[in-house]
């Protein structure tokens, strides 16, 4: 299969001699041997333009000589005899047979060659497979022709050999149709990114090409356009449609300092964005590479299918020729005996099996990309089928790794829990702690007014003070408590101090209320679990937090069980333990701390944040750090497994029968001939590629 030999065989193409750069293929030195060994290699922008120019040439080839081979089909079935028998009418003239062999030297010429060369590329490449089967066959069906002509006894096969021809070079063209249209899905999204950018220099708004923006710039986006680079918002409020991206189906808010990705869509709103990367470093584009190069990349599944379709081109020759000699010893016919050999190798052309599994992991490649799921390791993926337990890292994975305010309450009855927070939220407005960030967002999310705060002061381990209201304010942890000498004031029993920070609100230095924080679990995190149960896969807790924290989450989650106060050297070994006990483990986190973790699972699955997609030691990516991707990923790569199955047993169940039909074996009650071969062949091809565009994510 002509794609196939694209991919895996570095130099020049076997059908036109054009030098190639295998598109996502690693070099040697970074081949993908094992599971852990990533390269993050990126092919170069040449690199893509090359493989692109080439496979749209092969494409268009294939077709344009199927209109041409048409054409000169049309009187070589007029002029052949076996055709004027079935259909009753004469066309006789002298040197009809010559115009005959004009016709077919020409189809069997421009039509054949790319089957010829396919073979010589085959031949030079020591990977014997289809295009020298299709080769062989419109070979010896040519030259038993040309031979009947100059006066050898029988019936010539020109007829045969034009309609082979159209059929085959008509298959490829739907193949390779179909994998482009899969592999360039991405690859479109480019072009919708704008021409234009209005970027601001020197205080003023200007339009410029995108191609001429630079890193650090400040671009404008008005509402409703594109979004033209990755970058940080700095003014604005908006909504973006992110869809075609991460899969997100609901409109993301963008506020100041929130992520934006180029090819996104922007909703209602204006945004100022500080340029983060442009083109080949920006979120679409290393998306784009992983995602070809995880197309290129060939899983156990591919490899089967590709040594099935080896074994079954030398099955089919010596088919044929055991066929020939069979029927040759037997009739003494020659022509029956080729017609036999011909039809046999026709049918029995592994073209389904070609396309079976390549299809299926380009799209299903494309199709997990677009819906947030980067897959940078095919073996790892189809793994995801036989997973036994899922470790998650608790921290910005179960949780949300910010802490969010839990419990406002007033110690006295001079306060109310909103005037508490004012007070607290005035003297933190001015930190960068994740308490105070906690704080704010709660005030915010109450629609409370924010109190003028002054003479602000950090105090390191302790907290913060400040002048709010005439009064002094102070919002600490207990540490101030201890360092001043002062008896801890009571903690209400409601506060669960193992899972909860506490937090002292002081006002003239009474002790006017407190304020807890813990970090939240996501929203999708209890569903992601009870999914994973009903799948029969345990899921377990592992984190550096105290045993109660730890068990606080996981009984909260309905998890199987935690792994607490692990440090992230020692994540891997965990993952060891439980491979030891014969489990198929995934680890799922955050892919920096967790990295020797990733590594050493069974599938190692990174939750990425947004647009931080360079996690090198994990197999899958999941854009939008949803715990539900988790599952999503799982069950997608079960119906991944199981359309490469259906495709496998149709494309090898095909050939169980049809060779023996071919070779004559219900003869004389049924002859299968050499076209209607090349037509089973090509409608298997075509039944495989409609079962692999079915493939779909389950939401």
């Amino acid at each position: 299969m002509h794609p196939q030999v694209i991919k895996d065989e570095p130099g020049n193409c076997p059908l036109c001699g054009m030098a190639l750069i295998p598109l996502g293929k690693p070099s040697a030195s970074h081949s993908h041997t094992s599971k852990n060994e990533h390269s993050g290699h990126h092919h170069n922008d040449d690199s893509k333009e090359v493989f692109d120019k080439h496979e749209g040439h092969h494409t268009g080839d294939f077709l344009n000589r199927f209109w041409v081979s048409i054409v000169i089909t049309v009187p070589i079935l007029l002029l052949s005899h076996m055709i004027q028998q079935w259909l009753g009418f004469s066309i006789t003239f002298n040197g009809d047979k010559y115009v005959l062999l004009t016709l077919g030297t020409v189809i069997y010429i421009y039509g054949g060659l790319p089957f010829l060369k396919g073979m010589v590329g085959e031949i030079r490449a020591k990977a014997i497979g289809m295009m020298t089967l299709v080769a062989i066959a419109i070979s010896v069906a040519y030259i038993y022709s040309v031979a009947v002509v100059f006066g050898l006894q029988g019936m010539d096969f020109f007829w045969e050999l034009a309609t082979l021809i159209d059929l085959m070079l008509l298959g490829h063209w739907l193949e390779m149709r179909s994998q482009m249209t899969a592999s360039r899905a991405l690859q479109s999204l480019v072009a919708l990114l704008p021409n234009d950018v209005t970027v601001v220099r020197n205080g003023e708004a200007i339009k410029i090409k995108l191609e001429e923006l630079q890193d650090g710039e400040t671009i404008v986006i008005k509402p409703g356009e594109k979004i033209s680079a990755d970058g940080l918002v700095l003014e604005g409020l908006s909504y973006i449609n992110e869809s075609m991206l991460t899969g997100e189906s609901i409109p993301v808010k963008k506020e100041p300092d929130s992520k934006v990705i180029a090819g996104s869509i922007n909703g209602d709103g204006s945004l100022k964005v500080k340029v983060t990367a442009v083109g080949k470093d920006s979120y679409l584009n290393r998306v784009i590479n992983l995602v070809q190069e995880a197309q290129a990349t060939k899983s156990n599944t591919q490899n089967l299918a590709d040594k099935v379709a080896k074994w079954l081109t030398f099955i089919a020759i010596v088919v044929g020729v055991g066929t020939f000699t069979y029927w040759y010893a037997n009739t003494g016919n020659t022509a029956f005996a080729l017609e036999r050999m011909v039809t046999v190798m026709v049918t029995a052309c592994p073209h389904a099996l070609g396309v079976a599994i390549p299809l299926v992991v380009a799209i299903s490649t494309t199709l997990s990309a677009t819906n947030g799921l980067l897959i940078r390791n095919r073996t790892a993926f189809e793994t995801t089928r036989k997973l036994s337990t899922v470790i998650f890292d608790k921290t910005g994975t179960l949780t949300k790794g910010s802490h969010a305010v839990e419990k406002i309450i007033p110690l006295t009855n001079e306060y109310s829990a909103n005037e508490v927070l004012q007070y607290a939220a005035a003297v933190q407005q001015n930190s960068e702690h994740h308490i105070a960030k906690g704080v704010m967002d709660i005030l915010k999310a109450k629609n409370l007014q924010l109190w003028k705060s002054e003479d602000f002061n950090y105090m390191q381990g302790i907290g913060v003070k400040g002048t709010v209201n005439g009064k002094k304010v102070l919002a600490a942890g207990p540490n101030y408590f201890r360092e001043n000498s002062l008896s801890l004031p009571e903690i209400p029993k409601e506060i669960n101090q193992d899972a909860e920070t506490v937090n002292f609100v002081l006002v003239d230095n009474k002790v006017v209320g407190i304020i807890t924080l813990a970090d939240s679990i996501r929203e999708g995190s209890a569903q992601a679990v009870d999914e994973l149960k009903k799948m029969n896969i345990k899921s377990f807790l592992l984190t550096g937090d105290n045993e109660k924290i730890a068990a606080a989450v996981a009984n909260k989650l309905g998890m199987d069980g935690y792994l607490a106060n692990v440090l992230p050297h020692n994540k891997q070994e965990k993952v060891k333990e439980l491979q030891a006990k014969g489990e198929i483990v995934a680890m799922t986190g955050d892919g920096v701390n967790d990295a020797p973790a990733l590594a050493q699972a069974d599938v190692g699955i990174a939750v990425g944040s947004g647009t931080d997609v360079a996690a090198e030691t994990a197999d899958i990516i999941l854009v939008n750090s949803d715990p539900k991707d988790v599952v999503k990923m799982i069950m997608f790569g079960k119906l991944t497994y199981n359309k490469m199955v259906q495709n496998l047993i149709w494309a090898v169940g095909y050939n169980v029968v049809a060779i023996p039909l071919a070779a004559g074996v219900l003869y004389p009650n049924f002859v299968l001939s050499p076209a209607m071969g090349a037509i089973l062949m090509s409608a298997s091809t075509i039944v495989v590629a409609i079962n692999a565009s079915l493939l779909k994510i389950k939401q």
